[in-house]
């Protein structure tokens, strides 16, 4: 911590002499521009006309400027406005502030131009990071995607667009109705997964098509939202309301019966300036390359937006999704081995079934206190209810040897006695957070400021069966072997179990500008959270009740950038984090919770007058206090109590990924990255030492390019490819000192493309897609039980109408 405080004295030593030189023959003019709505513009481009050199402006519409004294001509355009020429009179030395400017949209231009992104990747402020300053100012990795890229690729699952972040990517596929996602070798769980800024149930597949851009924060995030696991959050923007009347009539098609319609439609309601809104819903229903699997969803997305004078506004969204499809563990394992049966092959029974409902509603009021304040309430509902009956995951595939206590021969290989189970879950969730963020300055110090509380509340309830043991026998290598059972049992339910969880926080963050060159970002959160459970058996009717658990931890950050010129900055940075035991001790109580230090250190660059964004970061993750269960052969080891554990073991993740992305030149834009990551025991009584964790490939890589024909006789043609490699990795159950028969699972590695071609004309678009165009084999693995084969190759087209 000394070493960096010295580091940015010395640079603000170095920095500030010819600051204060420049000062002495120029001014600052400031201020902020707006729509007709009265809504901060970003991105918009301000430059002086007299020698060229400008700014963009801020997420909240602000600019900083510097000019030579005297008369300066400003000029104001972007794409979708009419351009605008503005007089300012620049002091030595002296701040001019301007009123706030109005830009009228052009219409014209807006009917007859496609608008196309206009901001860098290092210039895109994300909403999952609350404070609205450009990323380049950042001592983290950012990554965003924008709705034009989603459209392109066609994507239809969250997996379709990791293929676009280096370091995230799908660990696995369990009972095929999520994605389970992880980043720099942590899982991604509903902790991690937000939509609109909202913590969001991801045990069911979101929806795609009603985003407007997708974010990742890399990395701790810990002092924005509490016990968040290592690896990032993930946030779900959906498309807003506009007052220009508008949208899209779509529908896909695709292999085995894919099909999708939908609908997205916006505008004024009444021709009212103060009330817009919008409406995504989308119908899809399928079959899939698994024999016997199918699926249906119907999602709707309304929101409205009202005006409530010129700096306020209130934006209420609501969310409905209805998910039934069949469960589906994979082709299971014999031995911890992959067995040689078709892609297709398919063991659960016919009737099994997955349904999920999830409901939200938000509603969040921003209020622009000044032109530099700005104070953003939220609050939000969820509602999350799953239903699951099928066959238990298989677990246990015949082997033609002598397996533990298992006596195989030739003529039972592949055997499985399915076992059945059912489970119910319904999940309330409540929010609400309060944001205020600010700039102002303190002597030569500039201050970017984030100051915020938020409360959130967890109810749950879960609803176990009785396992029907031996329902049936199959075997996977010959179906026809023996005759399926397709009655539906009856089951009896065993034990509801409601959980509580109370959170609360308070953070404050302050991006301290020392000088131009150079940016010290510093902040910290105290979160408490209270958790209970009780457990109601339908057997007896009894009443098992927990005490509560009280939990607080303070989980600091800091970090330094420095830019040596604007387009290029450098970072380092440390956060802290920490997650949650619910494991007890040799004395019965629950553990405390484990600290994760993070230490991040990169590069981000643009390049090329903003044509090319490259980003390089290096990271190191070390949870020293890791919950571990005490090893039978322990001393201390209590026959009474022999899932006791104690935080006695480390993991520690080391990596490097790079992200690049460019605008659109002459019709091309690129999309690539790629990904080193080690994720490992480092002191373990129970793993060896030095092992990786399951599921983590040690390399990803992507690259995504486009091409846009703009002129010409074959304008609105559009194609491009994707190519997604992942690394190895493994599955399985790793060898423990309780289990050596424990083996571990390789799974090879792999590279996806896709390719697409499109065209437009006037309002009319077509897409077609090939995923998988190699037709590659690989799997999704959990354990040794959810062994879940990658789609083969694919082919989807869809028809759009723009409104």
């Amino acid at each position: 911590m000394r070493r960096l405080l010295l580091l940015a004295l010395l640079l603000a030593t170095y920095c500030l002499p010819p600051l204060a030189s420049a000062q002495a023959l120029t001014g600052l003019i400031t201020g902020r521009l707006v729509g007709p709505d009265g809504a901060g513009l970003p991105a918009i481009s301000i430059s002086l006309k007299q020698d060229g050199t400008g700014v963009s402006t801020a997420a909240d519409g602000s600019f900083q400027l510097r000019a030579g004294a005297g008369t300066q001509q400003l000029l104001i355009s972007s794409l979708g406005y009419i351009t605008k020429e503005v007089y300012a009179v620049v002091k030595a030395g002296e701040t001019t502030t301007l009123p706030v400017i109005t830009l009228e949209i052009n219409a014209r231009q807006l009917r007859s131009v496609t608008v196309t992104g206009t901001k860098t990747l290092n210039e895109k402020p994300v909403r999952i990071g609350k404070l609205p300053v450009r990323p380049i100012d950042l001592p983290q990795s950012v990554v965003s995607i924008d709705q034009a890229v989603l459209e392109q690729q066609q994507t239809l699952r969250i997996s379709d667009v990791l293929a676009n972040v280096s370091g995230v990517y799908v660990m696995g596929n369990t009972g095929g109705t999520q994605e389970e996602i992880a980043g720099r070798g942590f899982a991604f769980g509903s902790n991690n997964t937000f939509k609109n800024g909202v913590r969001f149930n991801n045990g069911v597949m979101p929806e795609v098509s009603s985003l407007e851009q997708f974010e990742v924060l890399k990395g701790s995030n810990a002092i924005l939202f509490g016990n968040v696991a290592a690896g990032g959050v993930l946030n779900l923007v959906t498309k807003k309301p506009r007052f220009e009347p508008g949208g899209q009539l779509s529908f896909r098609t695709g292999s085995y019966d894919f099909y999708k319609p939908m609908v997205d439609v916006y505008g004024a309601i009444n021709n009212s300036e103060q009330v817009a809104f919008r409406v995504n819903t989308t119908y899809e229903n399928a079959r899939s390359f698994r024999d016997g699997v199918k699926s249906a969803r119907i999602y709707v997305n309304p929101s409205l937006l009202f005006k409530i004078g010129t700096k306020t506004d209130l934006l209420a969204e609501g969310d409905y999704l209805n998910d039934n499809r069949t469960p589906d563990y994979g082709i299971g394992a014999i031995n911890y081995r992959i067995p040689d049966v078709p892609r297709s092959r398919f063991l659960n029974t016919s009737w099994a079934n997955n349904a999920t409902t999830q409901r939200s509603a938000t509603l969040t009021l921003t209020r622009r206190l000044t032109d530099s304040w700005q104070l953003r309430c939220m609050a939000a509902y969820q509602n999350y209810t799953n239903e699951l009956m099928s066959a238990a995951r298989p677990s246990t595939v015949r082997d033609n040897v002598k397996v533990g206590t298992l006596a195989g021969s030739p003529a039972l290989y592949g055997n499985l006695v399915r076992n059945l189970q059912r489970a119910g879950s319904d999940e309330q969730y409540l929010l609400a957070q309060l944001d205020l963020t600010g700039k102002f300055k303190t002597g030569f110090l500039d201050h970017a400021v984030l100051l915020g509380a938020d409360a959130d509340q967890y109810r749950t309830e879960a609803v176990s069966y009785i396992a029907i043991a031996r329902y049936d026998s199959i075997n996977i290598f010959d179906l026809d072997r023996y005759k399926p059972r397709n009655s539906v049992p009856e089951f009896t339910r065993n034990a509801r179990t409601e959980g509580h969880i109370r959170r609360a926080g308070f953070y404050a963050q302050d991006l301290v500008s020392i000088s131009e060159k150079l940016k010290v970002l510093a902040g910290l959160r105290w979160t408490y959270i209270e958790t209970r459970s009780d457990v109601l058996s339908y057997r007896d009717g009894t009443v098992t009740p927990a005490a509560s658990r009280f939990d607080k931890a303070f989980t600091p950050r800091v970090g330094l950038v420095y830019q040596p010129i604007k387009t290029t900055a450098l970072f380092a940075s440390y956060a802290n984090s920490f997650t949650l035991n619910t494991a007890l001790d040799l004395q019965g109580n629950t553990l405390a919770p484990s600290f994760i230090d993070q230490y991040e250190v990169g590069i981000k660059n643009d390049l090329f007058k903003g044509l090319l964004s490259a980003n390089v970061t290096a990271y190191q993750i070390v949870n020293s206090n890791l919950a571990q269960v005490i090893s039978p052969n322990d001393p201390r080891f209590n026959a009474n109590r022999p899932n006791a554990q104690e935080l006695a073991g480390e993991v520690t993740s080391r990596g490097v990924e790079v992200d690049v992305q460019s605008k659109p030149y002459r019709g091309f834009s690129l999309i690539s990255g790629y990904s080193y990551n080690r994720t490992y025991y480092s002191k373990s009584n129970t793993f060896i030492v030095g092992s990786l964790l399951r599921y983590n490939p040690n390399h990803t890589a992507n690259t995504s390019l486009f091409y846009s024909r703009e002129h010409g006789a074959l304008r609105g043609l559009t194609g491009g490819f994707t190519a997604l490699y992942i690394g190895e990795r493994q599955a399985g159950r790793s060898v423990v000192e309780s289990n050596p028969l424990n083996r571990l699972i390789p799974i090879n590695d792999y590279v996806q493309f896709d390719a697409s071609m499109g065209y437009t004309l006037d309002r009319l678009t077509l897409r077609v897609k090939v995923s998988n165009l190699l037709n590659q084999l690989s799997y999704n693995a959990h354990d040794d039980n959810s062994i879940n084969p990658i789609a083969p190759r694919l082919f989807s087209s869809t028809l759009s109408y723009r409104l």
